[in-house]
């Protein structure tokens, strides 16, 4: 297949693919609530031939391209559809319509890029071999995410790819690159959720009480221990808490009870867990050496994100092909995480970033922050490598 045909066709259809992107970003919906996203995919597809169902974990939507001897060879690509709770501060023609609601972590690009890229796929159906499965996933932003949802439903049979990939935008990197890197990439992502309780009583009066802000404290701090004194440091973890709360307390009354929210994260599965004891056994313990109580709730969530070793050396050798060699970068590991990980659990998978910034024009927000942009021409490149690197992955 020649990338030249590719990259008119991504042409052709960019400012298509740019109005569904808008379209998208200003109609967000919050995971587990993308009713008229999944229709709005499931249009999509329909207007231009592609079959599909609509309804896997409840919002999602799976599309086959079929090539020629469909059999042969079977690749995946996915995208994430849901949106954050966020006021969007951008003041745009194409700001969210929904107060409190905004596409500010690029599920509208990932979800746009898919649609573009199975345009062109269905376009060139009659000249490769195999099969193209589209994945358009819900609820990635929050547990237990939608590609576990998905997973248990089905969606990595009938038929079951032999890889799979994934993409996430980049602020950080200019439009017009890609990063990717090679084995672990992503951290795993546990919630944490504790209380400390003792007994309440007048500030004045401490030695009547048994104070949880006072226990809290030695808590936070001794659990610091367990990145810094017990984790291989070859492997980053991150123990951090955001938020703490007091049950009744005041400038001079010590509560009863203190809340706390907070994140572990890892890069090794074994010491994840291993890590989750450690925490209980320290916070259970100076609680009780001090009077209190504590109990630690660990919801475990999105797995190490691992992108297989061979099939990231070859993305790597795809997108150069494409981009050219100067436009693609190795990227660092990362602490944030993402579901595309439980994927990356059951098969060869790769996660790759799409450059999305352009610091000339001001197009420099995180992810996550309520002045997130990208610049649109991202658009006419993310379509076309996609296409690019399915048919490249179906050829090898």
């Amino acid at each position: 297949m020649k990338k030249e045909k590719i990259q008119k066709l991504a042409h052709s259809y960019h400012q298509d693919t740019i109005a569904v992107r808008r379209h998208l970003h200003q109609n967000p919906e919050l995971s587990y609530e993308e009713v008229e996203t999944g229709k709005f995919i499931s249009e999509k597809l329909k207007e231009w031939g592609i079959p599909h169902q609509h309804g896997i974990a409840d919002n999602g939507v799976v599309g086959l391209i079929e090539g020629h001897n469909p059999a042969k060879h079977v690749v995946a690509l996915r995208a994430d559809i849901d949106a954050l709770p966020i006021e969007e501060a951008n003041e745009v023609p194409y700001k969210s319509k929904k107060p409190g609601i905004m596409h500010a972590c690029g599920h509208d690009v990932h979800t746009s890029s898919l649609l573009g890229a199975a345009r062109i796929l269905n376009e060139l159906k009659r000249e490769f071999e195999g099969t193209v499965k589209l994945i358009f996933q819900p609820a990635e932003e929050r547990l237990p995410g939608g590609a576990s949802l998905m997973i248990k439903e089905g969606v990595l049979e009938n038929p079951r790819p032999a890889s799979i990939l994934g993409q996430h935008v980049h602020p950080p990197l200019e439009v017009g690159k890609v990063g990717l890197r090679a084995g672990n990439y992503m951290a795993s992502a546990d919630e944490l959720y504790m209380s400390v309780r003792g007994k309440g009583g007048h500030a004045a009066l401490p030695h009547d009480c048994i104070d949880p802000v006072l226990i809290s404290a030695h808590i936070l701090t001794a659990l610091q221990q367990v990145v810094s004194r017990n984790a291989d440091p070859a492997l980053p973890s991150v123990l951090s808490f955001g938020h703490i709360a007091s049950v009744g307390g005041a400038t001079n009354i010590i509560p009863n009870e203190v809340k706390l929210k907070g994140t572990f994260r890892t890069m090794d599965e074994r010491w994840r867990f291993e890590a989750h004891q450690r925490m209980k056994r320290i916070a259970e313990g100076i609680a009780e050496s001090m009077g209190g109580f504590c109990e630690l709730d660990i919801v475990v969530g999105y797995p190490v994100l691992v992108n297989n070793e061979e099939l990231a050396r070859k993305v790597f050798l795809y997108a150069e092909e494409y981009l050219g060699k100067e436009n693609v970068v190795e990227l660092p590991i990362r602490m944030t995480a993402e579901d595309f990980a439980y994927y990356s659990q059951e098969m060869p998978a790769c996660f790759y970033r799409l450059g999305t910034g352009n610091p000339a024009r001001g197009i420099t927000s995180p992810i996550h922050t309520n002045t997130f942009d990208v610049d649109e021409d991202c658009l006419a490149l993310s379509t076309g490598l996609m296409a690019w690197m399915a048919l490249k992955e179906l050829e090898g």
